[in-house]
């Protein structure tokens, strides 16, 4: 019996989570491309970058400029001339280089915002492609199961028309229909796996919780595994993170520098005085341009966050290391369990070839009257036992082939 064999044909060729496969059904990359569109994650974290962008413009802008003016409510009995109102107005600059600082900052602090809505679609898509796999996985079991099933109803012929000869029993026939409503059991059981899976699959696309999702309905482990450096976990968002966040502490210490930096203010006031006799020029206003410095006497706030600053970086440091050892652990394990997939799956072949054989063998006793149906059940239930693992098998090994390229690519 080869089964199996007629579910994984076809190769799956993987490439940092873009996924090409030459079926008719929906392939996996439209799936993750339609989730990328219509995530509400995702547009959350798109949002958040596009605030993070926007403040580079905020930051490029002058304190208040300040306005003033008085009127002399109530004027005294004075022979001297008596000023009617007066107006002014101040507008302080930062030290030269503040306002490109704050810029800096900020633009830092959007690219490691723009960091995160990369993590963010890359863990999507990782969590398409594994609840894909997960789906793939009920498919083709359920197709597994239909085909034993077939199998149990002609088997059960026999043994009908065995029992009318007497080279049968009773219990031989109603042994195969137990083992008919064992499938049968199992199918439904995957028909509700599989509507809770699409269910999931079906909300990280934002769209109708029951709608159908096709996946592709062979697949089969590659002859060579790529082979992975460890170093290519540098180029992992995860990583590269700490990366821009170090950068913003760096570029949030220049801008305490230059905040700290006095600042300059220049400005104009006017004074309208009351015609006097006392007066003799034609000007009897006056304009006064006017300087003022505003000088951070007062340090200590600066001073502790630089220290804050340096504490900082150190923390940023002491994260990325950890979490490097947590990627490098999980790159470790995945590569194993992929390893060991494709050992059970060759084993899990084996054993399903000489199962085969021991079927014919029970067949063709069959053709001598010989037959024990005892025995058809042993081996058709090994049959099926080695065809779930190979399908098992096969998921793990994208399963954890995808985790991979989540890892280092």
């Amino acid at each position: 019996m080869k089964q199996i064999k007629s579910h994984i044909k076809g190769l799956l060729m993987l490439c940092t989570l873009s996924f090409v496969l030459s079926v008719q059904s929906q392939d996996l990359q439209s799936l993750i491309d339609e989730a990328l569109t219509n995530n509400p994650e995702i547009q959350k974290f798109d949002f958040q970058y596009q605030i993070a962008s926007e403040k580079v413009n905020e930051a490029n802008s002058l304190p208040n400029t300040e306005f003033n003016a008085g009127v002399m409510a109530i004027a005294p009995e004075m022979d001297m001339p008596m000023e009617r109102f007066r107006a002014s107005v101040m507008q302080m600059l930062p030290w030269f280089g503040t306002i490109t600082a704050r810029e800096s900052y900020a633009s830092s602090m959007a690219d490691a915002q723009y960091i995160e809505v990369t993590i963010a679609k890359r863990k999507l898509a990782l969590s398409v492609a594994q609840f894909y796999y997960l789906l793939y996985e009920i498919r083709a079991k359920q197709v597994v199961l239909d085909e034993n099933i077939a199998l149990l109803e002609t088997y059960e012929r026999l043994a009908l028309t065995s029992l009318e000869v007497g080279k049968a029993s009773a219990v031989d026939v109603l042994r195969l229909q137990i083992r008919q409503n064992e499938l049968k059991q199992e199918i439904d059981v995957l028909i509700q796996q599989n509507k809770g899976i699409q269910a999931a699959m079906n909300s990280l696309m934002n769209r109708q919780y029951d709608k159908d999702v096709s996946v592709v309905s062979a697949l089969e482990i590659p002859e060579n595994d790529n082979f992975f450096s460890y170093d290519a976990l540098s180029v992992n968002p995860e990583l590269l993170k700490y990366d821009k966040l170090y950068e913003s502490v760096e570029q949030s210490e220049l801008l305490n520098q230059k905040e700290s930096s006095p600042m300059v203010g220049f400005g104009l006031e006017y004074i309208n005085q009351e015609n006097s006799p006392m007066i003799t020029s034609s000007y009897k206003d006056m304009i006064m341009p006017m300087v003022s410095l505003s000088i951070p006497i007062f340090t200590k706030k600066y001073k502790s966050q630089t220290r804050q600053n340096e504490l900082r970086k150190q923390e940023i440091r002491s994260e990325k290391d950890e979490r490097l050892n947590m990627l490098t652990s999980e790159l470790s394990k995945a590569i194993s369990e992929r390893n060991q997939s494709r050992i059970m799956f060759n084993t899990q072949e084996k054993n399903l070839k000489q199962a085969e054989d021991a079927e014919a063998i029970l067949i063709k006793n069959y053709e001598t009257g010989t037959i024990n149906f005892r025995d058809v059940l042993d081996i058709q239930e090994l049959q099926l036992k080695f065809q779930m693992g190979q399908i098992e098998t096969l998921k793990l090994y994208y399963v954890q082939q995808s985790l991979i390229n989540y890892l280092i690519q």
